[in-house]
């Protein structure tokens, strides 16, 4: 859908004093990215012409964490009311455009719920929702026809006008024509001594124009952060919908209600997810693919039928398929198995290749390396790949047989079929096809030598 000339306004000035924090509170993450970001995403994908974002407390923190986006920041340096935040807004809209007014803190919109919204024909359109606990929201107040008359702040309703439980969002459609001439009729004579936006409803009934409204009864897509209590609860719900995103598309979990997703992941058929995992940025698991428990994997690629054992991290690194990774692994970014290819436990690669059917399962050190295929590389090995200044490489070529307790001092290469006998350090390059050792010549016992004793 595409509205002509739609202006979408992001109210997002305030501190959030209950939040408890010197951050301003759109920038608090969900999912892993700032509620305002939330909000923004939402919006692009209405196709606005203008997007404009009022922000206040916290000053350009807010603007400098979205530099990247196409927005007009328009500061609101005393927070007065939602009225005067969007008078601040006023000038930068078209004339003859539509606004739709969001609200920076309320990061799971139902984008169907606004288009319903925007196709009203009316001047003025809320979003509404039925509240078992209405209380602190302003009421949708009715006529017997069931038009709506105005909107009553909780703090200035009545007793009869606080029984209301239709409730108003914030998240508005509304003419511009309109919204400039009502909103220079707002005033602050109410209990809070604020300038109201939502005074406008009334003044649209007095001018004779209905007031439509979109009621949703999705309840979390309009809820609001103002705690770190509704941080929790919004996070909550986001993760469970999108674990049933996750089953939905054929990924089998062990329990939905414990898995992060604070980015986008993609799965194949047949995928399995155990608990206490984390998926971070875009992360893609093939068919097949099984995840143990409390893996964290980031920014990554994971070929079919590969499993990725429990506490295994991950980050910006590629796994093809029938790969065995873990327990308690870490690919460090640049990180690139190749098919077969095995990593243990408490191995770590980084910035390396690791060939087809190679096997690094114990204890080792992998980094600016290039492994070929066939390749087994003992436990306790090392790539010593930095000398304080500048980073070295090391190549070992095909079949290579690497015994246990190697260090391999780069730049180094190791030629096919080469075997480097257990405890070597390496420092020149070992010839294909031979054995190649380098200890110590001589094993000395000494008697009558004490440890140390602690003073």
């Amino acid at each position: 859908m595409i509205i002509k000339n739609l202006n979408i306004v992001i109210l997002a000035a305030g501190k959030g004093t209950r939040m408890q924090s010197v951050i301003p509170k759109v920038l608090h993450r969900l999912a892993g990215k700032p509620l305002l970001a939330h909000v923004i995403d939402a919006a692009k994908t209405l196709n606005p012409s203008k997007m404009v974002v009022v922000y206040g407390y916290g000053g350009d923190a807010v603007p400098n964490a979205f530099t990247h986006e196409d927005i007009t920041w328009v500061e609101q340096k005393e927070q007065l009311g939602t009225g005067h935040a969007m008078l601040q807004a006023v000038p930068h809209l078209d004339d003859d455009g539509t606004t739709l007014i969001l609200l920076g803190d309320v990061p799971l919109l139902n984008l169907q719920s606004c288009m319903s919204l925007l196709e009203k024909p009316e001047a003025l359109g809320l979003l509404t929702v039925s509240k078992q606990n209405p209380t602190g929201y302003g009421r949708i107040v009715r006529n017997h026809q069931q038009l709506i008359l105005a909107i009553v702040e909780h703090k200035d309703a009545t007793d009869t006008q606080k029984a209301i439980t239709e409730v108003n969002t914030g998240i508005i459609a509304v003419n511009n024509k309109n919204l400039n001439a009502w909103l220079s009729k707002l005033s602050n004579h109410n209990a809070q001594g604020e300038y109201y936006l939502t005074d406008i409803v009334a003044m649209a009934v007095n001018d004779g124009l209905n007031v439509s409204a979109e009621i949703t009864y999705d309840e979390a897509s309009v809820e609001g952060v103002n705690s770190k209590a509704d941080l929790a609860s919004l996070e909550r719900v986001y993760q469970t919908r999108y674990a049933a995103s996750l089953m939905q598309a054929g990924a089998t979990l062990a329990d939905p209600n414990r898995i992060d997703v604070r980015g986008s992941l993609t799965v194949g058929k047949d995928v399995e997810i155990d608990v206490g995992c984390v998926f971070e940025g875009k992360v893609a698991l093939g068919d097949g693919v099984r995840i143990g428990p409390y893996c964290v994997i980031k920014e990554s690629s994971i070929g079919a039928e590969s499993e990725i054992a429990a506490f295994t991290h991950i980050d910006q690194a590629r796994v093809e398929s029938g790969c065995r990774i873990g327990p308690y692994a870490r690919l460090r970014p640049g990180a690139e198995i190749a098919d077969e290819a095995h990593v243990g436990n408490f191995v770590e690669i980084k910035n390396s290749q690791v060939g087809s059917n190679s096997k690094v399962n114990h204890l080792s050190y992998i980094g600016d390396a290039t492994i070929g295929k066939n390749v087994n590389i003992g436990a306790g090995t090392i790539t010593c790949n930095y000398d304080g200044v500048n980073k070295y490489k090391t190549v070992i070529e095909d079949d290579v047989f690497i015994g246990s307790d190697t260090q391999l001092v780069a730049p180094v290469v190791i030629g096919e079929g080469a075997t480097i006998a257990a405890g070597s350090t390496i420092t020149k390059n070992a010839p294909a096809g031979q054995l190649t050792i380098c200890r110590a010549k001589d094993q000395k016992s000494i008697a009558g030598w004490k440890r140390p004793i602690k003073k």
